[in-house]
């Protein structure tokens, strides 16, 4: 491929030739410095002018939740034993309509969606590199990787050139995996490694989760889960799962607050305007319907009535 400054990783200026796919062989190419490739720069920049981290996280997390099921089938953490390997792999796939869905952008061909006039290829992984196909070769490419067991997110956006993937026959997809160094040295980062939103279910212990998620009627594991959790913001979908397979799970857990209340834990709901705002005096954002249990003596520390059972 020409000379290189890296024998295993051609570098801009050597010539790069993507693999015969069912529409032909694409003619060989110049690799671009991707400083010099202005397809890829007018993506990123479309990209950054976003409020790209909030974005991606909105995507990443909702995947996620999607495969799960949580309402469904208890289930909080893409690592739980009874999320089997091809659930995991389902995230990448339906990470790429989440992620269209909240730029706002369309899925049409020739690749995942377009930006600017520019054709891109969108993937996502839970593992520790992705898997791209033989259309996706050469093309401008979001690469977003979701680690489940720290939590986070991270993305790039790369030109994944055929020499930048790994050779041999690939998997039975004729799918190739970008080199580590390769994707190092020329993908651009979209967003740096961050967390994704809070699920307060991971906090728990193993015996908490054996009560919380136990065989109890609702009204007792939610007591349970705002004792065990108190001045944790918990989200409505959180509550969602401790009930998960009730019709109504949210108005057993409105009657959860009165037990809670006589142990002298006021739950304020982001529902409610001025609970939000009791909230946010007291240092918590109830958002989006979020919970959180808060000691009763707090509101005398900081002045403040207990707002009236509802």
């Amino acid at each position: 491929m020409g000379s290189s400054r890296n024998a295993e990783i051609p570098a801009p200026g050597d010539v790069c030739q993507a693999d015969p796919r069912r529409s032909g062989t694409p003619d060989p190419h110049i690799i671009q410095d991707p400083v010099d490739d202005l397809e890829l720069i007018k993506v990123y920049q479309w990209l950054k002018a976003q409020p790209v981290d909030d974005l991606l996280q909105t995507a990443a997390d909702d995947a996620v939740k999607y495969v799960l099921d949580g309402p469904r089938t208890w289930r909080f953490d893409l690592t739980d034993s009874s999320v089997d390997s091809d659930e995991r792999s389902s995230v990448g796939t339906k990470l790429q309509y989440h992620v269209i869905s909240q730029l706002g952008l369309k899925k049409e061909p020739p690749l995942d969606t377009t930006i600017l006039g520019v054709a891109v290829e969108i993937k996502g992984t839970t593992r520790t590199t992705w898997m791209i196909p033989r259309e996706g070769q050469c093309a401008v490419t979001l690469l977003i990787r979701i680690d489940a067991r720290e939590h986070t997110f991270e993305a790039w956006l790369m030109r994944t050139h055929r020499a930048w993937l790994t050779g041999g026959k690939g998997n039975r997809d004729l799918k190739r995996s970008p080199i580590a160094e390769a994707r190092r040295r020329y993908a651009l980062l979209v967003v740096a490694e961050s967390p994704l939103p809070p699920e307060p279910l991971r906090l728990l212990k193993l015996e908490e989760i054996s009560v919380i998620l136990g065989p109890g009627g609702l009204r007792r594991r939610l007591v349970a889960l705002f004792e065990t959790l108190p001045e944790v913001v918990i989200p409505r979908g959180s509550i969602a799962i401790v009930g998960a397979g009730l019709s109504d799970p949210m108005k057993r857990a409105r009657e959860a607050k009165v037990e809670l209340r006589k142990r002298g834990l006021i739950v304020l709901v982001g529902t409610w305007t001025d609970e939000r705002e009791l909230a946010r005096v007291l240092g918590f954002d109830i958002s989006g319907e979020a919970w959180v249990a808060v000691p009763a003596e707090s509101f005398a520390f900081h002045d403040l009535e207990i707002p009236p059972p509802r």
